[in-house]
């Protein structure tokens, strides 16, 4: 009957009511609906509000590229009509003509001036440099001898960059002497718009981009230029939609991030100009506001909870009183935190010095492993040395010296075997420093540089353009690339066509693949064990890839292989990237 009693008082004393709960449930949905119509009002009045932002800029954007398009295209007429150019074309005594277009150029603001004779010939400019280049079968030259007006022309160069030129015919006493041409500098208006919107692009009548505040872009179609993003993954997906929940359908999406496309029409040749401008002040704005309701609703619900926790006196004056006793638990509990941090500390010295010894402990059972491996090296010298003697007591040294060239061979096999054990048994450098994969590769295949030569094996790299660094030992991650680099040759032996494919990436990790055509491997299981080997007796140990396994794990990553889709194999080390924050940290 007292355990009854108890329990029945225990459920009275709940701080939950069956009217308090539907209080709380009433006051999470008015929450969750009054946030819902927040975020879709706000969405549409603020995402209005960025179109209309970006119409402007769209239209201060195609003025100021008319302005400039037309402040040049007056230019030609006037120095077409110029005597002092004319005269010098006629009597072809250019001495101060160069200097003549440079005061025009700084006068008028033109990004280059150029005087061409009737052979397309440079004889004057404002840039010295290109004097004498000659010009004879570009676009803008001959369409200007065809045309009694001024020719417009956007040639696209090197680099996927466009150069935008007018020129103008010199006629002089009813015949053709040169050609004037003015270059327009159209490029700076990409730096001023990529300070101020995420992206901005100027298409002609062709549909081709030939102005873009992202270079790469340049010479695509726009539909192809957005198709030419990386790919992203699904937890970028993910993200993605997370981040873009209070925003409305989106346009496009570049770089990863929802976008809003506006297109407007340029009065000069039939170009469009579009911008695309990120909803990034969208969300921060709804959110915000979004953030106060919320704020709002979990103040209110804790004035309720407040409320309701003052019905049970008893029960805070009880926990006033467990409070004082976990007070004097948490006291304790922080001591044998301390203490028990201390004991960690002291666990992972001894764990390390553990592992050095399993280390050592494992070299002994290699013992007679390496003994065998080096008695047959010496057995072989023996011999040599003893047939070498008795050559050179029949007077035949060039035989003598082949069975030298042979002990050498013998002597170098033995010292790779010891400098594998000595590898394997060291413990890591403790003092870590910024190494930079792709410096590290280039060292490797140079060390390599001897195998390479003696065999044909196409050797492909993929490599980002930038650095990719890593934190470690820069000898020991070198000597990983040649163990790496050395097994995909020996791989290739006999493989009619070999190939070897090294790819470097950067992403959460610097992850670097060698990949080979060889016939695979047949025991990925065994595959990082001391000694383990498919290479013939005498080619080597098997200690390669278990010194690298450890060194990788060392440095933070790991090294794995498996076979590949289209035969050969696949080995991939992965070590954390070292970015801004994490070198800070460091």
């Amino acid at each position: 009957m007292a355990t009854s009693g108890s329990r029945s008082g225990l459920r009275r004393a709940g701080p939950f009511s069956g009217r308090a709960r539907i209080a709380l449930v009433l006051l999470l949905l008015t929450a969750v609906g009054t946030v819902w119509i927040t975020n879709w009002l706000l969405t549409e009045r603020f995402t209005e509000t960025t179109r209309n932002r970006a119409e402007l800029r769209l239209a201060l954007y195609s003025g100021n590229l008319l302005s400039e398009i037309r402040r040049n295209a007056i230019v030609p007429q006037l120095l077409a009509r110029d005597p002092a150019l004319i005269s010098a074309l006629n009597s072809q005594d250019f001495s101060q003509s160069s200097q003549r277009l440079i005061s025009f150029a700084d006068e008028i603001g033109a990004a280059s001036l150029m005087l061409l004779d009737r052979d397309g010939r440079a004889v004057a400019a404002t840039d010295r440099n290109r004097l004498g280049e000659s010009h004879r079968e570009a676009a803008y030259f001959f369409d200007a001898l065809r045309s009694n007006t001024t020719v417009f022309t956007a040639l696209a160069q090197e680099a996927g960059n466009y150069s935008f030129t007018y020129a103008r015919r010199m006629d002089s006493g009813g015949e053709t002497v040169g050609v004037i041409m003015v270059e327009v500098d159209l490029a700076k208006f990409e730096g001023d718009w990529a300070r101020i919107t995420d992206a901005v692009i100027v298409t002609n009548s062709e549909g081709k981009i030939i102005l873009s505040t992202e270079p790469r872009w340049r010479g695509l179609e726009l539909k192809e230029a957005l198709q030419r993003q990386p790919a992203e993954g699904a937890i970028e997906r993910a993200i993605r939609a997370t981040a873009d929940w209070t925003a409305q359908q989106a346009d496009a999406y570049l770089r990863g991030e929802a976008v809003m496309r506006i297109d407007g029409k340029i009065l000069f040749q039939n170009w469009t100009l579009t911008t695309f401008t990120t909803y990034t002040s969208v969300r921060e704005r709804v959110n915000a506001v979004l953030a106060l309701e919320i704020m709002g609703f979990a103040l209110l619900a804790a004035l309720v909870f407040y409320a309701l926790s003052r019905q049970s006196a008893l029960r805070m004056a009880l926990f006033q009183r467990d409070a004082t006793e976990l007070r004097a638990l948490n006291a304790r509990l922080s001591r044998e935190i301390a203490e028990r941090e201390r004991v960690q500390k002291n666990l992972a010295v001894a764990e390390q010095s553990l592992a050095q010894s399993s280390k050592l402990a494992a070299l002994g059972e290699m013992s007679a492993a390496v003994s065998h491996e080096l008695n047959q090296p010496l057995a072989a010298m023996k011999t040599y040395l003893a047939g070498a003697r008795l050559l050179l007591r029949r007077n035949r040294p060039d035989e003598a010296l082949s069975a030298f060239h042979r002990i050498d061979d013998l002597i170098e096999r033995m010292g790779a075997i010891t400098r594998q054990l000595k590898s394997f048994a060291r413990k890591g450098q403790e003092q870590l420093s910024p190494v930079d994969m792709s410096e590290a590769l280039a060292s490797s295949l140079a060390m390599m540089e001897p195998q390479l030569k003696s065999r044909r094996v196409k050797i492909t790299k993929i490599l980002p353009d930038g650095p990719v660094r890593v934190m470690g030992d820069r000898m020991r991650i070198e000597q990983v690339l040649v163990n790496l680099l050395r097994n995909a040759l020996d791989a290739t032996k006999s493989v009619d066509d070999p190939q070897v494919e090294i790819i470097l990436a950067a992403g959460e990790t610097a992850t670097l693949t060698v990949r080979d055509n060889g016939t695979g491997i047949e025991e990925l299981d065994a595959l990082f064990e001391p000694f383990y080997t498919t290479k013939l007796p005498g080619d080597g140990v098997g200690l390669g890839l278990a010194i690298s396994s450890g060194i990788v794990s060392e440095l933070g990553g790991r090294l794995t292989a498996r076979n590949g889709e289209d035969g050969g194999a696949v080995f991939e080390m992965q070590l954390p990237v070292l970015n801004e924050s994490t070198e800070a940290a460091e």
